[in-house]
């Protein structure tokens, strides 16, 4: 028997919504996680849902 894939996908919950996937907000680290680049961010960092993890961005402020 083989599962159709879209339920697959649906049932590991790996597609992201559209709002979700779109979405950046602002977020205070602690503790230092790896960016999109592979360094490590803490404090005020961009972050968003891929479907299964958070994805970190470091923050630039702008003068």
């Amino acid at each position: 028997m083989f599962a159709d894939s879209r339920n697959y996908l649906r049932m590991l919950k790996l597609k992201p919504s559209a709002e979700q996937a779109s979405i950046w907000h602002l977020w205070t680290v602690f503790i230092p996680r790896r960016s999109i680049t592979g360094r490590l961010v803490r404090g005020q960092v961009w972050r968003r849902r891929d479907g299964r993890r958070w994805i970190y961005k470091q923050f630039a402020k702008y003068r």
